[in-house]
């Protein structure tokens, strides 16, 4: 339900907004020629500009910013004609010039929103701003649990210090964790389909920063907020907001009150826990970066930029329904997920059959890879594969039956469909005169069945064609096989 956390607690309702970092798949950093690199030998990748030494200059990475544009204009946003580059002074030991090069009055994309399909509704969520910024290095915490409020000390990699950052941020349009959970979905599939992110939620290429509060249905002014930082999968995002609105309503309940913190959430106890107390907005003193040039963006370079973005998911899922035939419940399934409707469109490049690659994809081949914990393409069936698979469904070559047991063997080997079926001589018997022969010895055999049928019990067909798969090991057809019975028993 659309206000479920609400409707639970009665006189509540959730208030949350996101911030949505997105780290580019540019070959070079933000402002310098280092290479991104995840996963390399600690501090390998840096330079006197990335690692902010006195009189290095930064340049503007012209590629990082066309993806900001791109993904700025897949969120419906306007795009500034002006973008101005900012210092944010702070300190932190991962951030070597003690301030981040960010955007904050003038970014690149503002008043944008996504429609998040909660399969009975759409919930629109605005989008205040799309801005770039640099990211910082990366701390590692050592101790027991690995987490900063339980180091015995910390040391930091720079190697991730300058990547290229997008931030998106919302507006407080978001209802409950279950639409937040679906937003963050919905959003990382428009970056795989824009091609500016590997989104790899485990390397921490996409991560977001939860703000949550809880308000009296009845009243407009919103709750004192908490933020949850560095939410970085889809499910602990969903369990971190559902402890914090539950915790809201639990202080408020007892007389309590609210305090504005930011928190972590620990997964294993699947709570939330203070990092600090927050009681006003941090200062950070922004100023134009003196050493970077602002940025005018022409309206002829939007429109090339424009002109490269492919079909995005909510146009895809359209003509799924509109010209695949597919029903709204599976052109969902198949258009909003990246992995799962690039490997459907590969499937239909070989055979055409959109229906039967959505059964087979939504149906067999999702069990096995769940029951596995593998993705579509983790697994060793090729797109083309599978449409040799349907393509010989389709030609009657094999029947449902065999197809199954071809399509286990497939996902166990990765042999193509026609050398299994030859090895283990599962090619189905369309040969008439064959299947005749074998039908006869199964009436004689079953005449109480054959009796039943003249009596005027049509089920009894279907144990005759039963018997006729038995005996050929499930190879015959049985369209052939039930035409020749009736025929016989006519």
């Amino acid at each position: 339900m659309e206000n479920e956390f609400a409707d639970i607690k009665n006189e509540y309702e959730t208030v949350i907004g996101l911030e949505t970092h997105v780290e580019l798949s540019t070959e070079t950093k933000m402002f310098c020629g280092c290479k991104l690199s995840f996963g390399a030998q600690p501090n390998t990748y840096t330079c006197p500009i990335c690692l902010g030494h006195p009189g290095s200059l930064p340049v503007i990475n012209k590629k990082a910013i066309e993806n900001a544009i791109k993904i700025a204009l897949a969120l419906n946003c306007n795009i500034c004609e002006n973008a101005v580059f900012h210092r944010k002074n702070y300190f932190y030991p991962d951030m070597p010039k003690n301030y981040q090069i960010s955007q904050f009055d003038m970014p690149v994309g503002i008043n944008g929103y996504i429609d998040v399909d909660m399969g009975s509704y759409v919930r629109k969520v605005r989008v205040t701003r799309v801005h770039v910024e640099e990211d910082t290095g990366k701390l590692i915490h050592i101790g027991s649990t690995g987490r900063i409020s339980e180091a015995d000390y910390s040391i930091v990699d720079f190697n991730r210090a300058g990547t290229p950052l997008i931030e998106i941020v919302t507006m407080p349009d978001i209802k409950s964790p279950d639409e937040a959970k679906q937003y963050m979905i919905t959003l990382r599939n428009i970056l795989l389909t824009l091609d500016v992110s590997d989104c790899s939620m485990e390397e921490g290429s996409i991560r977001s920063d939860a703000n949550v509060s809880v308000k009296l249905i009845s009243s407009d002014k919103l709750g004192t907020r908490t933020e949850i930082k560095n939410l970085n999968s889809f499910r602990f995002l969903q369990r971190g907001l559902e402890y914090e609105v539950d915790r809201h309503i639990d202080i408020i309940k007892s007389g309590g009150k609210v305090i504005q913190q930011t928190r972590h959430y620990d997964n294993k106890t699947q709570t939330t826990m203070v990092l600090r107390e927050k009681e006003e907005a941090h200062d950070y003193r922004y100023f134009p970066d003196p050493d970077l040039v602002p940025m005018k963006i022409k309206e002829d370079w939007i429109n090339k930029i424009k002109d490269t973005i492919p079909e995005l998911p909510s146009a895809k899922e359209k003509r799924y329904k509109d010209f695949l035939g597919l029903s709204d419940y599976d052109s969902s399934f198949m258009a909003n997920d990246f992995e799962i409707s690039s490997y459907f469109e590969e499937v239909l490049k070989h055979h055409d059959n959109a229906k039967a690659a959505c059964n087979w994809i939504m149906g067999d081949f999702s069990a096995f890879i769940n029951k596995d914990g593998i993705t579509l393409r983790q697994s060793k069936i090729t797109p083309e594969n599978l449409a040799g698979l349907i393509k010989m469904i389709d030609s009657k070559e094999i029947n449902g039956k065999i197809a199954k047991l071809v399509f286990e063997e497939m996902y166990n080997t990765g042999k193509n469909p026609t050398d299994i079926i030859l090895e283990k001589g599962l090619k189905q018997i369309n040969d008439t005169e064959k299947l005749e022969k074998i039908i006869d010895e199964v009436i004689l055999k079953n005449p109480d069945a054959v009796s039943q049928y003249k009596s005027g019990k049509s089920k009894a067909i279907s144990y005759l064609v039963g018997q006729v798969m038995a005996k050929t090991h499930g190879k015959a057809n049985p369209q052939i096989v039930n035409e020749i019975i009736i025929k016989k028993l006519s």
